[in-house]
């Protein structure tokens, strides 16, 4: 196997299936679009993005109403919902799915049209990976994964079959500083799973993220990350603790991150243990200043 990892000095906080985004609401069920600043298909301009299937909206009329690259299969949100069903209490990190809601909040975006690439000539989305297009690069066949650290956003992508799930051999596919990354914004329409992702050009991409809040946490608020030193010997005794008791034959390295709140939120991440549809699973716990494991009482809004 050839599992991406992280260089020296780089900590590992996250990695998630993820596509481009499907649009839900009737008008632009099952589809996607590319489009520049004034809405024109932009598709065939993208540098070495192979050719799309065409289809045109559900809605008539409008300015809709010309061919655009093809989207991909709605059965990916039940099959999330199924996933993650099944995993019940195995899997860290929420799902967003339950936080879903009707109301669109950009109507133009989501009911209207549905871009998930919105790029003028020369911008960072422009040259994202086109396997990130359902449209394009099959998840039968081929996965992307989205890999966030403390120093960047990275895209990876991997041949994939049900013969061989557990054979992961990560492509390098695209890859972004944080400091590029302006804004991170979860849309809930609908199932809840999109992400809005905005770059400092003002160009954006819309994915779909199978377990959104593990894609989005470290996005949305970069961890205050604490190092090892700063520990107390308390503190790192129940670190310790930790690692041994829920890591495995290889539980990786841990990281410390101080909230808000003040409690200490560690996490397990098993780099080398990859799962071709959640990603990286991983084990936290909440310890306070003390080191002693925080009681459910004592949980924060913001300790996860």
């Amino acid at each position: 196997m050839d599992i991406w990892q992280p260089a020296a000095g780089e900590t590992l906080l996250s990695r998630t299936l993820v596509t481009f985004a499907t649009g839900a609401a009737t008008p632009v069920r099952g589809m996607r679009w590319f489009r520049d600043t004034e809405r024109n298909d932009i598709q065939n301009e993208l540098a070495g993005w192979p050719e799309g299937p065409v289809y045109r909206p559900h809605s008539t009329g409008g300015s809709l109403a010309r061919k655009v690259g093809k989207g991909g299969a709605i059965a990916l949100g039940v099959a999330i919902m199924a996933a993650l069903s099944a995993a019940g209490g195995n899997v860290s990190g929420t799902s967003t799915a339950d936080t879903g809601k009707d109301t669109p909040d950009d109507p133009a975006d989501e009911v209207k049209d549905f871009p998930v690439l919105w790029a003028a000539p020369g911008t960072i989305a422009r040259t994202l990976p086109w396997q990130l297009d359902p449209g394009r690069s099959s998840e039968k066949r081929y996965r992307t994964h989205a890999i966030v650290t403390d120093h960047r956003l990275v895209i990876v992508g991997f041949p994939y079959s049900k013969r061989n799930d557990a054979l992961i051999e990560d492509e390098v596919l695209w890859e972004i500083p944080r400091s590029r990354i302006s804004l991170v914004e979860p849309k809930r329409f609908k199932d809840g799973n999109d992400v809005k992702v905005l770059f400092s050009d003002d160009s954006w991409c819309r994915l779909r993220a199978i377990t959104g809040e593990k894609f989005t946490r470290y996005l949305l608020h970069p961890p205050n990350l604490v190092p090892w030193p700063a520990l107390t010997p308390a503190q790192r005794d129940t670190v310790e603790q930790f690692v041994t008791t829920s890591g495995g034959a290889n539980p990786g390295t841990p990281f410390v991150s101080r909230r808000p709140c003040g409690h200490y939120r560690v996490e397990l991440l098993a780099p080398n243990q990859v799962d071709s549809f959640f990603g990286l699973s991983e084990r936290s716990l909440l310890m306070d200043a003390d080191g002693n494991r925080a009681a459910l009482a004592e949980y924060h809004s913001d300790d996860f």
